[in-house]
């Protein structure tokens, strides 16, 4: 992992505060004759030291600009501090934003889905990785096509599972996967297969008019919670933008043991996808948020 350090301090505007230094996961910078220098020779490129500078002396050149400009909106880089957010309304959208599995015909603009991404990136990322990758199928062609391969492997899937005999063999060397689809998922997927193929309703991804698939390089400290941190944030952000979303686990699965669906997309073998979101304008509205079932809840107080 590329760890340069990248951060420039302006000696003119330095006032010495220090707090660049307090906030500076690394110890990348300390302080010399009452100012601010680079003195570590990795960083995490994090950005908390130029955040948090009261001067604004203090660059880190490896992080993006453009990132953090948008398309669709204006954008504000003015921290908001602790607490001064509505909680209420927060709580609100998270509980608003559904699976949609109604879409209209309405296409996304490819603006809107790099603004998306640009949200997703906001996320928090382990030690700073930020080695997430975006693959994007900006129509719906593209999306028929993904689907299309996608339903080869789980045809393939399906007629392997009803050998019993390979079922069998498998659970007795400890392998009980494919069983466990059997019995769970074979009928289900059989029938969107069928539906698939005779009237072309699309029980995978939905109707929705986009796909936003999220992985990681090589490198990355925790790559799958990476991808999901970013997730969420596409997820909230598109329900704001008035988009659907609905995570797709099954086109995840595909990927993930058919190394073929990756090259056609264009996703090089050694990165890994964790997230497939289907996207696009809804047709279908809630009149009320729902409940979530019953969690466990447990207390270790020593």
């Amino acid at each position: 992992m590329d760890r340069t350090v990248t951060t420039l301090i302006d000696a003119e505007k330095c006032i010495g505060c220090g707090v660049c230094v307090k906030v500076c996961p690394y110890g990348s910078i300390s302080m010399e004759a009452g100012k601010a220098v680079v003195s570590g020779d990795r960083s995490m490129s994090c950005g908390h030291c130029a955040a948090v500078c009261p001067v604004d002396a203090v660059r880190v050149n490896a992080l993006d600009k453009e990132s953090s400009r948008y398309s669709s909106f204006m954008g504000n880089d003015i921290w908001l501090p602790h607490g001064e957010y509505d909680t209420k309304e927060l709580v609100r959208l998270m509980g608003s934003r559904r699976s949609c599995r109604n879409y209209s015909d309405r296409a996304v603009g490819r603006a809107l889905l790099e603004d998306l991404i640009k949200i997703g990136v906001t996320a928090p990322s382990g030690t700073n990785s930020q080695l997430w990758t975006f693959t994007v199928l900006p129509t719906r062609k593209s999306v028929l096509h993904c689907g299309e391969r996608i339903a080869l492997f789980f045809r393939k899937l399906n007629r392997m599972s009803e050998k019993k005999y390979l079922r069998s063999f498998l659970k007795l060397i400890g392998k009980p996967e494919l069983d466990e689809y059997f019995r769970e998922h074979q009928d289900s997927v059989a029938q969107a297969l069928n539906e698939w193929e005779k009237s072309g309703r699309d029980r995978l991804f939905h109707g929705a008019t986009a796909v936003i698939l999220i992985g990681s390089k090589p490198g990355a400290s925790c790559p799958k919670e990476d991808a999901l941190l970013a997730t969420q944030n596409i997820l909230l952000a598109a329900h704001s933008m008035g988009l659907g979303t609905c995570l797709i686990g099954f086109a995840v699965e595909a990927m993930k043991r058919d190394v073929t669906i990756k090259k056609y997309l264009g996703i090089p073998d050694n990165e890994r996808v964790y997230s497939v979101i289907a996207l696009g304008y809804p047709d279908e509205k809630y009149q009320r948020t729902a409940g979530r079932k019953k969690y466990t809840l447990r207390y270790h107080d020593v």
